[in-house]
């Protein structure tokens, strides 16, 4: 970790609990007084085409949804703290007695109940696992890339832990390589001696930074689609507030296998393609840029819980709810 990151880290840690305690000391009826400005201006003027398929793309759940047992909001575990003050800041505009399951941490299934979660499985069958953006601190820091694509080093990077096997197999398909900078920090399934870590800044120095799946999603996907460099992954399985289920092979991302046999193949391709491998760096920041705007993101976490909260029947349905909620 370079000096910028031991500095700001503690920095980042003690601002994101202050504001989230000083949310908590912004009166009640200011959040439902703003909740309902917004609520009034999206009646009086609909929602953008890409904002309400978010919401919907966040939010599955239909109508007559049966909740269960489930706490108020003024209930919910503060266990991890970084996810229930997340969930706080978009919460507080709703009345405490609304009742809401929540599943903080990395989930990889589909609960029984809808709930709010981090993650979710890809696919057609998730309803039940509504996403709200969680744990923002740790996955949603981006770094400015000084470096053009041009005169990065023409190799691939990839530091982290090895605790699932297809980590352990990038390491044994390339931690030994003097060209790529493959290399982990340990971890259960670490195999040869580890690698000391790498800055964010000193891997966007490389022009191709790997991506690969920890417990659920990767952590460094959205900070290298940010980047100048591209991002090699394989298909994504997982998905968060991010979109991951959304991100196109060779539009957003290069995917490789996932025992990464073509790693080599898939960067000689970009070697032989640059105005392609630009094209890609340009559409992966454009699906960036698209999560930088504070108002609309708060905008449509607030519409995803107002969907919850219609759809398990716990409030009457909104003016403009039949023409945004799917």
């Amino acid at each position: 970790m370079d000096v910028y990151e031991l500095l700001t880290s503690p920095a980042r840690r003690v601002g994101f609990y202050t504001a989230a305690i000083g949310r908590e000391a912004v009166p009640r009826c200011v959040w439902r007084q703003r909740k309902q400005r917004v609520f009034e201006e999206v009646a009086r003027k609909g929602l953008d085409g890409e904002s309400r398929a978010r919401v919907n793309y966040y939010n599955r759940l239909m109508a007559g949804t049966q909740i269960g047992v489930a706490p108020p909001l003024s209930e919910v575990p503060r266990k991890k703290s970084y996810y229930y003050f997340d969930l706080r800041r978009d919460a507080l505009h709703f009345e405490p007695d609304l009742r809401l399951h929540t599943l903080f941490g990395d989930v990889k299934y589909v609960p029984d109940l809808p709930s709010v979660v981090k993650s979710r499985p890809i696919g057609p069958n998730n309803a039940n696992s509504v996403l709200l953006k969680l744990n923002r601190l740790r996955h949603y820091q981006l770094h400015r890339d000084p470096v053009p694509f041009e005169k990065k080093r023409p190799h691939a990077v990839w530091r982290g832990a090895v605790h699932n096997d297809i980590r352990r197999l990038l390491i044994e398909a390339h931690g030994t390589r003097l060209d790529h900078d493959v290399g982990h920090v340990g971890g259960r399934q670490a195999i040869g001696a580890p690698k000391g870590w790498l800055s964010v800044r000193r891997q966007m120095d490389f022009r191709y930074i790997l991506s690969v799946e920890g417990n659920d999603v990767a952590t460094n996907t959205k900070w290298i689609m940010w980047s100048n460099s591209i991002c090699l992954m394989p298909e994504p399985r997982f998905e968060t507030w991010f979109m991951e289920g959304r991100l196109e092979p060779f539009v957003h991302y290069v995917p490789v296998a996932k025992d990464f046999s073509d790693l080599d193949e898939r960067i000689g391709w970009c070697e032989d393609n640059p105005r392609e491998a630009r094209r890609i760096v340009a559409n992966a920041k454009a699906h960036v840029a698209s999560f930088t705007n504070r108002s609309r993101e708060t905008l449509i976490a607030v519409l995803v819980l107002q969907k919850y909260f219609e759809c398990t029947g716990q409030l009457e349905p909104e003016p403009f709810s039949s023409a945004i909620f799917d």
